[in-house]
């Protein structure tokens, strides 16, 4: 194999008022490791999301709606680009603590979490959130829940889409009002599962956890092309891209923004390559893993690329 020396890496020259969209450009012409990485998941999330015939997943994992993500997302399904969301029960616990007008404080790493627990408040890494939240959270989901039908069956979307109709910001709200399914199946590893735990001591309504899969791979039989854009790995990750194994298809575009390493074996580091050998993306599929902290990378490769579309 002849390996060839064509194109050279161009130095960065940074400028005043310079755009996101110039500075992953820049990126770009650099080209190595991580920096160049962003770039091409620009590329190839430009192409997934101006091609009409794909169908756009979400996934979302970690926590990122503390860390003040949710409203990326939520602007993201505003403006029609996902169709299929798919996250952890704990961000959409937090998506839902900011739409009933609790907030999230930033605080340090570097503290003693005796005295916060003394003091009711928990921490994820440097962000604060008081105990009173999750009395407010309690308040309102038993309020939420006291109002679906007793003796019903719901799917665990349906039960989030119930949620969202009675919220006015936020990612569920926003999903609800633009008709966006919202997969959770982990929903039970959340608050918002616990407190349907404390619902269902006293109430008859069931949640049928395979409900939403009829509708799920109908869809993923149905579409024409599928695209996913991965914010950390874990159960959204492989519930995103184990859907299409039950079909001829596969995941024609991919993009993955995580921090973990490949080489430890678990999935949220694990390469878009690697599920290329499970048929969960095509082998002809334009796919980039983005290894570094998603709260950088996730603003700056949505800046750039809404940027882009709107030059478009």
């Amino acid at each position: 194999m002849t390996h060839q020396c064509d194109e050279p890496v161009t130095q960065m020259h940074l400028k005043p008022a310079m755009t996101v969209g110039e500075l992953v450009n820049a990126m770009g012409k650099a080209g190595a490791y991580n920096g160049g990485s962003l770039y091409h998941a620009a590329e190839i999330y430009e192409q997934m999301l101006k091609d009409k015939d794909t169908t756009k997943f979400f996934g979302l994992a970690g926590a990122m709606v503390p860390a003040g993500m949710g409203g990326i997302v939520s602007d993201l399904i505003r403006d029609g680009h996902i169709d299929i969301l798919v996250s952890t029960g704990a961000n959409l616990t937090h998506d839902i603590i900011e739409a009933i007008g609790c907030r999230h404080f930033h605080g340090t790493a570097f503290c003693n979490d005796i005295e916060l627990r003394h003091d009711e408040i928990n921490r994820i890494y440097d962000v604060y959130l008081p105990n009173e939240a999750f009395e407010h959270f309690e308040t309102f989901m038993q309020s939420v829940y006291g109002e679906l039908e007793p003796g019903t069956t719901v799917s665990i979307s349906g039960l989030l889409r119930h949620i969202g109709l009675h919220l006015k910001t936020g990612i569920l709200a926003t999903a609800a009002q633009k008709a966006i399914p919202v997969y959770c199946p982990a929903i039970q590893d959340s608050m918002v599962g616990l407190q349907y735990w404390l619902f269902s001591q006293t109430n008859k309504v069931t949640v049928d956890a395979f409900a939403d899969m009829p509708a799920l791979l109908d869809t993923c039989f149905a579409t024409k092309k599928a695209g996913a854009l991965l914010v950390g790995g874990g159960v959204p990750k492989n519930f995103i891209l184990q859907s299409m194994l039950m079909t001829p298809n596969g995941f024609d575009y991919a993009i993955q923004l995580t921090g973990d390493r490949p080489d430890l074996g678990g999935l949220s580091g694990a390469t878009l390559d690697e599920a290329r050998s499970w048929g969960k993306i095509t082998e002809e599929a334009k796919a980039v893993t983005v290894y570094a902290d998603a709260t950088i990378t996730l603003p700056v490769l949505v800046a750039a690329v809404m940027e882009r579309l709107s030059h478009a």
